[in-house]
């Protein structure tokens, strides 16, 4: 008959160099497995994490193989042990990425640990998860790794937070692919989306203005009775005098137009062709249509061209008052060849496919975005490229500090 050898536990180790991953040990792990995959019906979890203590120990001194095995076998099993899938997950990423993307036993915990820890290639992996949450994509994001930031913006599973969002948005002026994919994002505000437009390409402005540029019907028929309100106490509050030019249907202003040396916005334009667009011309233009000098500055210096389009469109501009301002600004409408100048032409497909609604919208919110929160505290941000907290400035502090600071750092 015969009998089992007994474990002689006084017998010396070998040395670490000659440890390898022999038969007994590689069967041994998938028995282990294997009692680990056994249903909870079947197996009391004092006994499944026992196994899961012992597997760990054999795992430690095993090859990768073994280990990429064990990970597979695992990976499914919602009652397996989180202290051995969290070893996986650490593990190279040959054996991590089984565990990391499709393990639904890692807790948002689990993940926020492991991804402080591992290597960029494992973020990437956690990144592609069917779901990711807020919590997670907050700690990948600080990272602001590319693949892993452009792997989370094209995951529908994964989920932003402001903050998050923020984050990317803070450098998406050297990286487009970031613009291209936040577009595509639900969380993305008309704050995100019209800052990104400054820096945005072609392609880009046109998807941030068919999204964004939409009617204000609603808040104008639900404000309608408070303009005459705010008109008898003098507009003595700031607040509320900001937030009804935005709301307000006129573009125009009126009384600026009266006050102004040119008859009109027309008459101003047609001056500009034959003289050149000088500063006091952009000042005389932002008053009269509405807007303050600072945001029809930014619109004047737009190399793209395309929100000149909406600053003609917004106050009833006409095609050819378009032209006019073009050429005063030294553009060509044609080419050497006489044909339509190509960045004319797109330009002008802007201005002819959004309506004066829409205009008004978007004009009027880069206005207030820009200039609604330019105290003397935000301008020290912007002077020294620091992007103020949205909690304590509000949103359009930020839209300003991004737009008119050349360096971004967050506060």
């Amino acid at each position: 008959m015969q009998t089992n050898t007994a474990l002689e536990l006084t017998q010396p180790a070998p040395p670490p160099e000659v440890i390898k991953t022999p038969t007994v040990r590689r069967q041994l792990a998938k028995r282990l497995a294997d009692v680990i995959c056994i249903p909870a019906s079947q197996l009391s979890p004092q006994e499944r994490h026992m196994a899961g203590d012992i597997l760990v120990e054999l795992l430690r001194d095993a090859d990768l193989k073994l280990r990429e095995s064990v990970a597979k076998r695992l990976v499914m099993l919602n009652e397996a042990p989180r202290t051995i899938l969290v070893i996986l997950a650490r593990d190279k990423i040959e054996v991590a990425k089984h565990v990391l993307e499709n393990s639904r036993s890692l807790t948002d915990s689990d993940l926020i640990q492991i991804s402080q820890k591992v290597s960029s290639k494992h973020r990437k992996v956690i990144a592609q998860r069917r779901k990711v949450s807020d919590a997670v994509v907050d700690i990948i994001v600080q990272y602001l790794e590319e693949e892993v930031v452009e792997t989370l913006l094209a995951n529908k599973g994964a989920h932003f937070s402001e903050t998050a969002l923020q984050r990317i948005l803070n450098v998406s002026r050297n990286h487009q692919k970031y613009v291209t994919l936040l577009i595509k994002r639900e969380e993305l505000r008309p704050s995100h989306g019209l800052t990104m437009f400054w820096w945005a390409s072609e392609a880009n402005r046109r998807k941030i203005l068919h999204r964004f540029a939409v009617t204000r019907a609603v808040l104008q028929d639900s404000c309608a009775d408070l303009f005459p309100k705010a008109a008898a106490e003098g507009w003595d509050d700031a607040g509320v005098r900001k937030a009804l030019q935005f709301i307000e249907r006129r573009q125009r202003n009126r009384a600026a137009i009266d006050r102004s040396e040119y008859e009109g916005l027309e008459q101003a334009i047609e001056r500009a062709e034959k003289e050149g667009v000088s500063r006091n011309f952009v000042e005389e233009l932002s008053y009269m249509a509405g807007i303050k000098p600072a945001t029809g500055a930014q619109i004047i210096t737009d190399k793209g061209g395309e929100a000149l389009a909406i600053l003609c469109k917004a106050p009833g501009l006409k095609r050819e008052d378009m032209a006019r301002l073009w050429r005063g600004l030294q553009r060509p409408t044609h080419d050497d060849e006489g044909n339509d100048h190509p960045n004319f032409m797109r330009v002008m497909r802007v201005y002819d496919s959004i309506s004066t609604d829409k205009a008004q919208t978007v004009l009027r919110y880069w206005n207030w975005s820009l200039t609604a929160s330019l105290n003397a505290d935000v301008l020290r941000y912007i002077r020294d490229g620091i992007i103020p907290k949205e909690e304590k400035f509000g949103a359009a502090a930020i839209s300003a500090a991004l737009v008119f600071g050349n360096k971004y750092q967050v506060e």
